[in-house]
Parts: C-alpha cells; sequence; structure tokens
C-alpha cells in the first residue's frame, strides 16, 4: 500500500462512533469518518485471529441450534484500519469496516461463560449464543463488552445462508432488521429506555431526529412536530404496543415486525388525546360522525363543554360561531374531520380552521335588491334590473349573440365625435377603439328562439363535461393514484366496477362540446346543430351502454365499500363538499350519463320545433333525434320504472288539458306541492296553484273554478271531472334562479321563480305562497334547484338559490285571507262564469257591439272601435293559452268554444 496503516480488531463498543451504520450495514460517509468496505488488497493485512462461537447454557441443549450453527461457516467482525496522515499532518484517519472471517474453531458448549468472556482478549473473536437476556450470564458478558445473539440469529443466518451477524449490542433476534425508528411524545424515561433496548435485541436502530431514513414513528400522542413531519412523508405512526407485541414473538424466525398486517392493528388512531364536539349537522350525520370519532380513537362531548379540543363545524349551515373558541380549542371544518379519517392520523387543523363566510358580492346583491323608488316607472326599471343581477350567468358566454351589421355594434356618442382632433394620435386611438374587443361585453341584440335554445344545449353540454371532469379528476385519479398514504383506498377491480367507461364518455363529449363552440362563436341559421350529434352518433353508441347497463352494479359497489372501508368513506366525504362537487354524492354524479342523451333529445326536440321548414338541418335534426333514439333504446328497455309512469298518468288524469308530451319513459315525479299565486304570472294572483315537479320539467296547473252545467256532453262524463287545469309545462332548463323570499311582516312562506323562456327577451317572475303544513319551504327549494342543476348539468345547486327581500320585488302576502281579497276573487270568478255563459254562440257578440256602434255617434264609434280592436287581440292571446274543454263534445268545443272577457264589459 503507498500509505503507512495498521490494521486492528474493532473489539470495543466505542470504536463505533455511529452504531446504526454497522447495525443496518449501511455504507456511509460522515465528516469525521469514513466507512467502507475492505477491498481484496487489504485481506491479506488482516491480523490473525481465532473465531469461535460459544452456546451458553439452554442454547447448548439445543440439538436444532447446534446442527444450524455447523451449518454457518462465517461471521461477520469489525476492523478498524489507522491509515497515517499526509507529511507535515498530526491527525490520523480511521477507517471502521466489517469483513467475513471463516469460523475456525467448532462451536464450544457451556455453563461456565467466566472462562471465555473476557473481553480485552484481542485474539479471539467470539460470539456467545444466550437463550435469555435478563439471565447473569447475560449481564456478566454485557459488562465486558462481548458480542451475544439470541438463537433466533443462528437459525436466521443459516436459514438465508448468510454469514453469522454482526452488532455492536446484544441482538436477539432479526424481528426488526433493518428498521430505523424514532420516538415522540413520551415523559416516562424508564419506559422509552426499555423499549430502546427492546429495539435493538430486535435488530432494528433508533434515531433522535425524524428525516427520511426513519421507517416507523412510535408515537405517544398526535401532537409535535415529528408526528406532522411522519404524517406528510406517509411514515407509519405506531404505538409502544407494537414493539412489545414483537419482542412477545422474537423466537418466530419467520415473522418480521415490519409485515403490515400484523402493524396495522397498532397504528395511533388519528382522534387520539381528541375530545370532539359537533355543530351544524343533522342528528344522523352527528351520530354518524361521533361513531366514527369513538372508532378512531377519539371522545366526544356536546358543543360548549371546555374539555373539547377541538369543535367540528358544518360551515355551509353555521354561518357564525355561537361563542368565541378558547385558545386550546381548534374550530375546524368538517373536511378536517373526514380528511384525518382517510389518511388514518391526525390532519393539521391549521388548514381547516373555521372562519365566518362574509361574501362582497353577496352583501353588494342584498343592497341593489333592498333599494326601491316611489316611481312606477322606476319601480318596474329597477325590478327588471334586479331580476336581470340574480340571474347574471357566473361565467362571461365564450361566443357573442348574432351579429346584425357592425354599425349597430359600434357606435360613436356624441360626446367621443367632439372629442375627436385630425391628429394621427386620434385617429389611431379611434381605430383600434372602434375594433370590437374580446374582454368586452356584447351588446345584447334580439335573439332568434333557435340560438337561444342551440346555446341552452351548449351551456349544458359544457356543464356536463365539466361534471364529467370533476369525476376523473376529484375521484378516479386520485384514487389511483400511486403512494397514497395508508396505502391505496379501492382494489383495482372495484374502480373498474365504479368508473367504468367514464373516460371514454368524457373524450366524445368534449369534443361535441369543442364542436358546438365553434359553431356558435361564428353563428348563422343555416349552421346544422343536427350534424354535431350525427358527427359522434357511432361513439356514443360505443360508450353509453356498457357504462348504464352495469350503473347499479356500480352503484352497489360504491354502497359496500363505503361500508366496509372507512377510508373510503372520508375519503367521499371530503370531495362532497368541495366546491367543485356542489356537495353532491358520488353516485349522483355518476348517474349524470344515464340522464345525459334524454336530455340532449329534448333539446334537439326544441331546437326543431324553432327551425324552418326550409332550413336543411331540420331534416339532420331529425335524423340527430333518431340516432339518439337508437342509442336510448338499447340502454333504457330495462331501466324503466312501473310506478314512475303510473305517477305520471295521475297526474295527467288530475290534470285537465294536460300536454300528451309529459309522457316520457325518462320522467319521473319528484314533488307535489300546493300553492297561492302571488303576481300576474303564470295565473291571477289568489288562485290556488299545483306544482308538479318531475325530473326535468314544472307542472303548473290552478285550481278549477266550478262550471255552470247549462249544457251537458251528450257522450256524458265516464270519471268525474278533473279537479285542476293546466297552466303550463315548464322546462326545468327556463328557470333562471329561485328565490327564497325572507319572512316579514307582509310576506310570509313565500317564493318565486325568476324564468326566461326561449321566446321572451326578458325574465319573468313568478311568485307563490306555500300552503299546508307538510311542506318545508326549505326542502322543497333544495329539491326544486337540485332537479334543475340537474337539467342544465350544473353542480353547484345550491348557487340558484337567492335569499330576497320581497319588497324589492313588490311581492307580499298581506290580505290573501281578508274579506275584501275573498270578495275581489269571486268577482273575476262570475265575471269568468258569466262570459262563459253568454259566450256559446258568434252571434250574441256581434249583435250587442252592432247596436252600441249604431247608437252612437261618429267619435264614440272611433273610440269602441280602437277598443274593439284591442280586446280582439286580448281575447286572440286568451284563446291561444287557454286549452280545449274535455266536457264538451268535438262538435261542441269547434262551434261554441270563443270567450272573450269583453263580453261581460260590454254587458
Amino acid at each position: 500500500m503507498a500509505d503507512s496503516s495498521i490494521l486492528t480488531l474493532g473489539t470495543a463498543r466505542s470504536l463505533l462512533v455511529d452504531s446504526s451504520v454497522c447495525d443496518s450495514r449501511i455504507a456511509e460517509t460522515t465528516k469525521d469518518h469514513v466507512f467502507l468496505g475492505m477491498g481484496c488488497d487489504d485481506e491479506d493485512m488482516l491480523p490473525k485471529v481465532e473465531t469461535r462461537v460459544v452456546l451458553v447454557g439452554d442454547a447448548g441443549r439445543n440439538g436444532a441450534l447446534v446442527k444450524a450453527l455447523q451449518a454457518i461457516r462465517v461471521m461477520e467482525v469489525p476492523v478498524v484500519k489507522i491509515r497515517e496522515g499526509e507529511a507535515g499532518a498530526e491527525e490520523k484517519m480511521m477507517i471502521k469496516s466489517i469483513v467475513n472471517m471463516d469460523i475456525n474453531t467448532p462451536c464450544i458448549i457451556t455453563d461456565n461463560v467466566q472462562e471465555f468472556g473476557d473481553g480485552e482478549n484481542t485474539e479471539f473473536e467470539t460470539v456467545f449464543v444466550l437463550t435469555n437476556f435478563d439471565s447473569p450470564d447475560y449481564s456478566y458478558l454485557y459488562k465486558r463488552d462481548n458480542r451475544i445473539i439470541g438463537p433466533p440469529v443462528v437459525l436466521h443466518c443459516a436459514a438465508k445462508e448468510e454469514p453469522l451477524h454482526f452488532s455492536c449490542r446484544p441482538l436477539y433476534s432479526t424481528t426488526m432488521l433493518n428498521l430505523s425508528l424514532c420516538f415522540t411524545g413520551f415523559r416516562d424515561k424508564d419506559e422509552m429506555k426499555n423499549l430502546v433496548n427492546l429495539v435493538h435485541h430486535m435488530g432494528g436502530t433508533i434515531r433522535k431526529d425524524f428525516s427520511t431514513k426513519v421507517t416507523h414513528l412510535i408515537a405517544y400522542s398526535t401532537h409535535g412536530e415529528k408526528y406532522r413531519l411522519a404524517v406528510c412523508m406517509g411514515t407509519p405512526i405506531l404505538t409502544p404496543a407494537w414493539i412489545h407485541k414483537s419482542w412477545e414473538r422474537r423466537d418466530d424466525v419467520s415473522f418480521h415486525a415490519g409485515e403490515e398486517e400484523f402493524r396495522t392493528e397498532y397504528k395511533v388512531p388519528p382522534f387520539q388525546d381528541c375530545i370532539l364536539s359537533f355543530l351544524g349537522f343533522s342528528d344522523e350525520e352527528k351520530t354518524n360522525m361521533e361513531e366514527r370519532t369513538l372508532k378512531h380513537g377519539g371522545k366526544y362531548l356536546e358543543v360548549g363543554d371546555e374539555r373539547c379540543t377541538h369543535m367540528v363545524v358544518e360551515e355551509n349551515s353555521v354561518k357564525e360561531l355561537p361563542f368565541l373558541p378558547a385558545k386550546k380549542l381548534f374550530a375546524v371544518k368538517q373536511e378536517w374531520f373526514w380528511g384525518s379519517i382517510q389518511m388514518d392520523a391526525r390532519a393539521g387543523e391549521s388548514m381547516y380552521l373555521y372562519e365566518k363566510n362574509d361574501s362582497p358580492a353577496m352583501k353588494k346583491a342584498v343592497s341593489l335588491l333592498s333599494l326601491t323608488t316611489p316611481n312606477s316607472n322606476r319601480k318596474r326599471r329597477r325590478l327588471r334590473d334586479t331580476l336581470a343581477q340574480l340571474t347574471k350567468e357566473t361565467e362571461i358566454s365564450p361566443f357573442p349573440p348574432p351579429r346584425k351589421r357592425p354599425s349597430a355594434e359600434h357606435n360613436l356618442s356624441m360626446a367621443s365625435l367632439l372629442d375627436i382632433s385630425n391628429t394621427p394620435d386620434t385617429c389611431k386611438a379611434l381605430a383600434e377603439s372602434s375594433k370590437p374587443s374580446k374582454s368586452s361585453t356584447p351588446v345584447l341584440s334580439k335573439q332568434s328562439a333557435r340560438w337561444q335554445v342551440s346555446k341552452e344545449l351548449y351551456q349544458t353540454e359544457s356543464n356536463y363535461v365539466d361534471i364529467l371532469s370533476t369525476i376523473l379528476q376529484l375521484f378516479k385519479l386520485p384514487l389511483e393514484k400511486e403512494g397514497q398514504v395508508g396505502g391505496p383506498i379501492l382494489a383495482q377491480e372495484e374502480m373498474k366496477t365504479i368508473f367504468g367507461c367514464i373516460p371514454d364518455i368524457h373524450e366524445v363529449h368534449t369534443r361535441i362540446k369543442t364542436d358546438l363552440e365553434e359553431l356558435l362563436t361564428d353563428w348563422s341559421e343555416d349552421k346544422s346543430v343536427g350534424n354535431v350529434i350525427l358527427k359522434y352518433s357511432k361513439e356514443l353508441v360505443k360508450a353509453y351502454p356498457p357504462f348504464v347497463n352495469f350503473f347499479e352494479m356500480s352503484k352497489e359497489t360504491i354502497v359496500r365499500c363505503e361500508k366496509q372501508k372507512p377510508r373510503f368513506h372520508a375519503f367521499l366525504k371530503i370531495n362532497q363538499a368541495k366546491p367543485e362537487c356542489g356537495r353532491q354524492t358520488l353516485v349522483e354524479l355518476l348517474i349524470r350519463p344515464v340522464q345525459r342523451l334524454p336530455s340532449v333529445a329534448l333539446l334537439l326536440n326544441d331546437i326543431k320545433k324553432h327551425t324552418s321548414d326550409d332550413n336543411p338541418d331540420k331534416i339532420t335534426l331529425e335524423k340527430a333525434i333518431e340516432s339518439l333514439k337508437e342509442v336510448m333504446t338499447h340502454i333504457n328497455e330495462d331501466k324503466r320504472k312501473t310506478e314512475g309512469q303510473k305517477q305520471i298518468f295521475d297526474v295527467v288524469y288530475e290534470v285537465d288539458g294536460c300536454p300528451a308530451n309529459l309522457l316520457s319513459s325518462h320522467r319521473s315525479l319528484v314533488h307535489r306541492v300546493e300553492t297561492i299565486a302571488l303576481g300576474d304570472q303564470p295565473c291571477d294572483r289568489g288562485e290556488n296553484v299545483t306544482l308538479f315537479l318531475f325530473n326535468d320539467c314544472l307542472e303548473i296547473a290552478r285550481k278549477r273554478h266550478k262550471v255552470i252545467n247549462t249544457f251537458k256532453s251528450p257522450l256524458g262524463q265516464t270519471r268525474p271531472p278533473p279537479p285542476l287545469k293546466h297552466i303550463t309545462l315548464m322546462p326545468l332548463s327556463q328557470i333562471r334562479r329561485v328565490l327564497d323570499l325572507q319572512d316579514t311582516e307582509e310576506c310570509l312562506n313565500a317564493f318565486a321563480l325568476v324564468v326566461r323562456p326561449p321566446t321572451e327577451q326578458e325574465n319573468l317572475l313568478f311568485s307563490f305562497q306555500l300552503t299546508g303544513e307538510e311542506t318545508v319551504k326549505s326542502s322543497w327549494l333544495r329539491t326544486l334547484c337540485r332537479h334543475v342543476a340537474n337539467t342544465i348539468c350544473r353542480a353547484d345547486a345550491e348557487d340558484l338559490i337567492q335569499c330576497t327581500d320581497p319588497d324589492s320585488l313588490q311581492v307580499s302576502t298581506k290580505d290573501m285571507d281578508s274579506t275584501l281579497s275573498k270578495a275581489s276573487r269571486a268577482i273575476k270568478k262570475t265575471s269568468k262564469k258569466v262570459t262563459r255563459a253568454f259566450s256559446f254562440t258568434k252571434t250574441p257578440k256581434r249583435v250587442i257591439q252592432r247596436a252600441f256602434m249604431a247608437n252612437g255617434t261618429p267619435d264614440e264609434k272611433n273610440q269602441r272601435l280602437s277598443c274593439e280592436n284591442h280586446n280582439c287581440s286580448s281575447a286572440t292571446l286568451a284563446a291561444h293559452h287557454s286549452p280545449s274543454m274535455v266536457n264538451l263534445s268535438s262538435m261542441f268545443e269547434r262551434k261554441y268554444h270563443t270567450f272573450s272577457r269583453s263580453t261581460t264589459h260590454l254587458f
């Protein structure tokens, strides 16, 4: 060798500065010492040392142990190499390593360790095998720095055909071999010292500071920096019982403490040392969370108890805490609770602290609603602005409305013309200002009904794609992610069953959305909407049936896994509370593909209705609708519900003039409420109105007035007359906002709907008062908004509800039951009855009008003529909306069905 060096046998433990290096046999370099394996050239310079193994007491009488030891020919021996420094350097460098040496002497059996236990003797490298580490022999050998191992080490090395292991500390077994442990939260030093000794006896190492090399954290509590680091790094956090149970199984050679199945039993529960209270949850949800608290090592008390460490708050229902939390009390969102269960470790509270939810935008909207003016015109303008504010979309549409002509879009004001001077700068500025800006809000022009419904198709398609993306990004991808804290939440088979063909459905609808966006960006009436659907009809047939046909199995798998796997249940709870999910469950989101194709077919039908006969797209739309029906034929045959269809038939028989298109295989009745109309639309104020909520539309019907039975149908009646009269069948997609009217002295239990039909250019307001104690307004409004959101494919259903001051909308329930109000409604009803009684022929109306015209002056004639024209137009409009009378024969309908309120006034 080039340098002068001396090799010595490292028998003393003091030579090994960091014993964990030799325990785990990891090559490591530090600032002062270098650890490396011996090269072949160094083996010739090794000191001549006699290696031997001594079986003490019961170990020598164990035949299996003696036989195993005879199979081991090599043992690990520590060696220290002292290398001289460079010329003029005073310090020397020690290189410590472990080498393999042959066992020269056969095993020695003895009951007296004193004759071999001289640790100072450098001529021998002796290994003592003891069965009991609590015996006097062990104490004698340990004090003299002898190498001590247990029988399991010998059996392990023989089975693995490995050299006899070296350890600077007594090594009984290899139960924790290659494990590096760190401790936190311990206050009893004697207990911790005992645990450290047990870990060393089983081949593990102890590290004072937590780092990436630590494989397990032994924690007495869920507090401290080490605990937080272990949670972030996914290091298993175990109780001290894990060490004790591992020591009990130290003689099992095939057992290792790091086995996941074994260590799972001794994980530190996430709510250990935590006392929880729950605020703002329903009784059912609170009971569920309390049970899971106990299951995961915590306790629970009522809100306000001073012993509580955490108060879990339902942030969507609690607007303000009932008291100011103490310093030691964490007020956290429910996501902290479910996140701790999902991670199987206590989550950090700082990320989930509850904060009071004050929305500046909401305050501004409320302030706008509270403004009123005495002038009637200004009131109507304010009401129109309020409805526009309530229905304002959260996102600007990516395409402008159809253009008329450039000059109408970019008109210059008079002031701008006066300010323009004939300079290059001003001309350039004018040219730039005259260009349309993408970021500016386009000037609304009168939009065709075909464009309106096509836009609605795009908006629902965009919302539907967003929901599919939420399913993939929020649920599927995190569940598939490798290296999840605590291991995989679901098995691969369960993942395939739950999500199925969702990626394929998402891909095809993303392309449909892109094509619709391009079509509407450069819109003209001859653009073909039907071609977009026909283009992807084959992909739809391929993607949908596999998912829809196995949807029930997917739903059952979710329910089963949620019951059997707490981490999956917590995972769903966390995502359900996120805004992207709209507080909907995974099952509610996965049912959207089942509902989507029927919704598209309805919208295509609506587009076709507003498409002229000479437009080529009308035929294309019919083909697209047929292609969708073909897909639905495959997937809907076994999905029809007989009970749901029966309920729809009951509604048809109960409502006079109910449209036939209410009957549909995909439609189901959701809820029925009894109300009183508070405005002039959709019927007169004070009318008893019944609302039938279906999954995609709202049937509005009023209570029928008693009919004067002057004439009876010659066909007779086979059933009692329907108690309700049809007013309108409104798709839920036309509801722009649901208004929860605040209870005041003049307005109780009322709500309103902001409606925008495709043929209307302004919003309409339908206001109602709920009757009957069985209907809870908040529950009814949430149900309504949920199905509106489902129809337009939006996840944020609760955003459709707006709490509003009724005075700003000029809505009142005052005097609805007063005598004057009842008399006024009775007069209206009587007026209608008299109108019907005197309107069975066309002749009386004309005769009366001619009589008045013949006896009047020319000015009066002109005045009456203009009034007649106005009344006739009103009568025509009323007749257009009025349904036919089912109690009269078709002959009587055609001949006598000409109602006009003007007849009553003339009479």
